[in-house]
């Protein structure tokens, strides 16, 4: 495996034109698989006219422009199906897709039933194979949309992911899981390894998952290719288990040997001596939540008062937006765009 370790800085901002602002369609698509409609971001390059917003800010994260309903620009455009952590939203990264629609991709983001902030549980939410579903299924849908669908380059078609997202991207890819190994690498190291008291609880249960599904393939041989942002589940994995994962994936990993997640450590767990042919990237100053959204002034201390996760304190040193812009130059690179 090629490993490149970037020390990043604001220059790294400097790469790539971007287009005059990124058109945005909210959808609302029926997910038979979970007898729910749920929400799609659809972001894509724009022509003109759209009503501007800034979309996905709060007090806590900054938005970003956007678009709404703008006419397309013309032509083709390559697709990224992206999938979000456990537990966010397609609003956490909202700042890659407007990005690379700007460059010229068409970026579908589901809001995963079950493990989307306001609809998660972590019980439903472990099964990984209907994320799979969700953006498979999206792209059924956004194939016959009647403005969008013309503009589908179906020949460049991307998975990725963040976090457990990232495992949905290597899912939609090829990568087929290993239930008894995620559970024996959970139950061996449960002291140390993030979220594996909590899968392994009596509430959660993931080893009472269903071994058939957990193991199954859930590649969509429409994908052409896979990035991997921190992805989750990448422990206990086996050859067999990436025979089917598409050439040249690339897997991005977040923070040094300090500050990166054990559950997301793709060098750590294996996988990176299980797929040669694959790219890794290791984005450094930065940790797991460096993906999220630039932060409000005020974000800090409104998460300290409230105790919540300290998404927006990051590592001495990093600078979130060429994490950001690193992450999307490497997308676009494999685009083409």
């Amino acid at each position: 495996m090629k490993t490149t370790v970037l020390a990043l800085t604001l220059s790294t901002l400097a790469s790539g034109a971007l287009a005059e602002g990124a058109g945005l369609k909210i959808a609302q698509i029926e997910m038979p698989h979970h007898d729910v409609e749920t929400r799609v971001a659809i972001w894509y390059p724009r022509a003109t006219g759209g009503t501007e917003t800034v979309y996905a800010e709060n007090p806590v994260f900054r938005g970003v422009e956007a678009f709404s309903d703008a006419e397309p620009a013309a032509g083709m455009h390559p697709v990224v199906l992206f999938s979000h952590g456990m537990g966010g939203t397609d609003r956490a990264q909202a700042w890659l897709a407007s990005a690379l629609a700007e460059r010229g991709a068409i970026v579908v983001m589901v809001n995963h039933p079950g493990s989307t902030w306001g609809d998660h549980d972590m019980a439903r939410g472990v099964q990984h194979w209907t994320r799979a579903a969700d953006l498979s299924r999206a792209l059924d849908v956004l194939t016959d949309d009647p403005d969008l669908g013309p503009h589908l380059d179906l020949t460049r078609v991307m998975a990725a992911g963040f976090s457990f997202g990232g495992w949905t991207a290597l899912s939609l890819g090829g990568v087929t899981g290993n239930l008894d190994g995620i559970v024996a690498a959970c139950t061996t190291h449960i002291e140390t390894m993030e979220a594996c008291d909590m899968l392994l609880s009596d509430r959660v249960g993931m080893q009472r998952q269903d071994p058939g599904l957990w193991n199954a393939s859930y590649a969509d041989p429409r994908v052409t290719s896979v990035v991997a942002i921190d992805p989750g589940f990448v422990w206990g994995l086996e050859s067999a288990d990436v025979a089917g994962l598409l050439p040249e994936a690339v897997l991005i990993g977040l923070g040094d040997r300090k500050t990166q997640m054990s559950v997301t450590n793709f060098t750590e767990s294996g996988l990176a001596a299980l797929v040669p042919d694959a790219r890794a990237l290791q984005l450094a100053p930065a940790f797991h939540f460096t993906a999220m959204p630039l932060c409000q002034p005020d974000g800090v201390a409104i998460l300290e008062a409230e105790q919540d996760d300290p998404v927006c304190t990051d590592p001495p040193g990093t600078e979130r937006e060429a994490v950001h812009a690193a992450i999307v130059d490497t997308i676009a690179e494999g685009l083409g765009l």
